[in-house]
């Protein structure tokens, strides 16, 4: 692992990467948006607005999973001073935001006809608000780091505070009486009917290689702006 931490290598290996998960997510998305939309029988209680569920929960999975990185990433930096580790946090940042509010949006939109309200501040959807807003808060130290020169050890060690969380989304359904239904797929065990199961497993597989793709660019170009500054300070100090 210790070799990817070389910018050279990265790119090489990033560069064809990079659009192979792109180009699989976007097609396994949109097969299973397209399965799950006009394939799937309606849900004997919830009718057609089951169908949100294939963008409400591989984005749910993904806001969280966008803060594990941010949080792995972060370690690796404190631990080891890799800076790649640094800018693949950075990079995790905005797409795991993108998806939070997807997730909180689609939930709303879930909610309604569901529970007959738009918003409950009930443990789930209070703990992922809470994401969303260390997602602002991680994205506004990670622009300071880069504009004013701020350690990025402050970002890192954010990063790893706000992965408590984490845990507290997992099983707010579980701790707390909540509207929210509990865990339908846990260790070994789904309580969702086949025919809603495999395009799910489809979507948050899809959804998880464009997550992928999207960090991959975003990295790419954090380390090429890293490199051009590098540069242009190295032809300064020449020709002072």
């Amino acid at each position: 692992m210790h070799g990817f931490a070389n910018p050279t290598r990265f790119l090489k290996l990033a560069r064809w990467l990079t659009p192979l998960l792109l180009v699989s997510g976007l097609v396994l998305v949109a097969g299973s948006l397209w399965w799950g939309l006009f394939k799937v029988p309606p849900d004997r209680l919830m009718g057609d607005t089951v169908r949100i569920l294939f963008i409400h929960v591989p984005t749910a999975w993904l806001g969280m999973g966008g803060w594990s990185a941010i949080a792995s990433a972060s370690l690796v930096y404190l631990v080891w001073k890799h800076p790649l580790a640094a800018i693949a946090a950075r990079a995790a940042a905005v797409p795991g935001m993108v998806f939070t509010a997807i997730c909180l949006a689609t939930g709303s939109i879930w909610g309604r006809p569901t529970w007959g309200t738009w918003w409950e501040w009930d443990g789930r959807l209070t703990s992922m608000l809470v994401l969303l807003f260390l997602y602002f808060g991680y994205i506004a130290l990670s622009q300071a780091v880069e504009r004013e020169g701020v350690s990025p050890r402050i970002a890192a060690i954010f990063g790893l505070v706000g992965a408590v969380n984490i845990p507290i989304i997992n099983r707010s359904v579980v701790w707390w009486n909540s509207l929210h239904q509990p865990p339908s797929i846990t260790m070994g065990k789904s309580a969702i009917d086949p025919a809603f199961l495999n395009p799910l497993l489809v979507a948050v597989l899809g959804f998880s290689l464009l997550f992928g793709g999207v960090v991959l660019a975003r990295m790419r170009a954090l380390l090429a702006d890293v490199q051009a500054e590098a540069r242009l300070r190295r032809m300064a100090l020449e020709a002072a």
